[in-house]
């Protein structure tokens, strides 16, 4: 190989190979830096929220999703149910604060759900958050919401943790979870930046989504991807509530992680470019919470840099047997990284055991991956399987 190709070679290499080492040095940061404690909300005159309830095609989960809102400890708050394509005639709520939609044409859309909600909201609400279907809240969840809202952050991201680890691929997608909850957001977040939106247990001052989505139309998956875009041009934070418990069915069977996985990968590549955007942006701009931001939202998915970076460590073999040392090390810090992001979620030792499943999980992104082109035709929602409540979680 001449001298030109070799540095072209390690360039490539290293643009890859940094995602696998950047966990560990924003971890270290995080650790160097001093620890501000947490705060309670303060409570007193209760701030109202809209909780946007999003269904599409399902409703075999809505009753638990509902019961477990409907148990929060708060007053002043109304729950609006979007069934978008969903038979309702066996959905009945008694209770004055759930109010039940039914769009008279199909969405298809996340977005166009939710704005069919606020275009009927009861009273002007201050907050909105989002919850999927398939979601339980804890009771403390709006308390925990408010705690972030009180520091006067328009935006906020919790915690969804697994409602099922009942299979080998619900335990690695929770493993997947827990890695992007430690260092996408409560690392990123403590560090000056804003936290990764996750789609579901999020919240906002109704001004700010209307002003970020309002004008736009957006279809297939990703919406969070352009909302997090559109809050970050406007030199907002997104603050992330530990504490702020949203569960979140994981996927459990090999066609459904297929599917699902095809287009969050589909995701990536339609909205690297607006990353690519906010990462010259917050540098012209000097902005920190921008450009560390884009650094994180250009990553891309753990599974793809996985394989591309075993690409390149094969490939060292016939290369260098420096770059071979490199690569080797890089994996080995990456592989620790995912372990301190299980100690400290406190992971159950079934989590650990599913580690060892990781070739085959690997295999159906694989096939995912594959599917990409077709990835917004194949469903606009994710197959639900489980149906559990929240008293079974607590």
């Amino acid at each position: 190989m001449s001298e030109a190709l070799y540095i072209v070679w390690v360039i490539l290499g290293a643009l890859i190979g940094y995602n696998l080492v950047l966990p560990i040095i924003l971890f270290i940061a995080y650790k160097i830096l001093p620890k501000k404690k947490g705060l309670k909300y303060l409570s007193g005159n209760e701030p109202d929220y809209a909780i946007i309830v999003t269904a599409y095609e399902q409703t075999h989960t809505l009753k638990p999703a509902i019961n477990s809102l409907l148990k929060i400890n708060y007053k002043n708050y109304l729950i609006y149910v979007v069934a978008d394509k969903c038979d309702i005639s066996s959905l009945h709520f008694e209770d004055k604060r759930v109010v039940l939609l039914r769009p008279e044409q199909p969405l298809q859309s996340n977005t166009r759900s939710h704005f069919y909600a606020i275009q009927r909201f009861k009273r002007d609400h201050q907050y909105l958050t989002i919850i999927d279907s398939d979601n339980l809240v804890h009771p403390e969840y709006l308390n925990e919401l408010n705690t972030c809202f009180q520091k006067e952050y328009e935006a906020v991201q919790g915690v969804r943790k697994a409602k099922n680890i009942d299979t080998t691929y619900a335990c690695l997608d929770a493993v997947q979870d827990i890695y992007y909850h430690f260092y996408d957001r409560e690392i990123l977040f403590a560090l000056g930046s804003s936290a990764t939106l996750a789609g579901s247990g999020m919240a906002f001052t109704t001004k700010l989504y209307r002003d970020c989505l309002e004008h736009l139309d957006i279809t297939g998956a990703g919406f969070d991807k352009v909302l997090q875009i559109e809050i970050l041009k406007r030199r907002k934070r997104i603050a992330f509530a530990k504490h702020a418990v949203v569960y979140d069915e994981k996927t459990s069977q090999s066609q459904q992680l297929v599917k699902q996985r095809a287009r969050w990968f589909y995701t990536w590549f339609k909205y690297a470019g607006s990353g690519a955007k906010l990462l010259v942006r917050g540098i012209l701009n000097l902005n920190w919470n921008q450009f560390l931001f884009a650094l994180l939202f250009l990553r891309p998915p753990l599974f793809l840099i996985g394989i591309m970076s075993l690409v390149f460590l094969i490939s060292n073999f016939f290369i260098s047997v420096f770059l071979v040392l490199c690569w080797l090390i890089a994996f080995v810090i990456f592989f620790i990284a995912v372990f301190l992001a299980l100690l400290h979620s406190k992971a159950e030792a079934k989590i650990y055991k599913s580690l060892a499943g990781i070739p085959v999980f690997i295999y159906y992104q694989v096939l995912s991956l594959l599917k990409i082109r077709k990835a917004n035709k194949i469903s606009v929602a994710t197959q639900h399987y489980h149906n559990k409540t929240i008293d079974e979680l607590n």
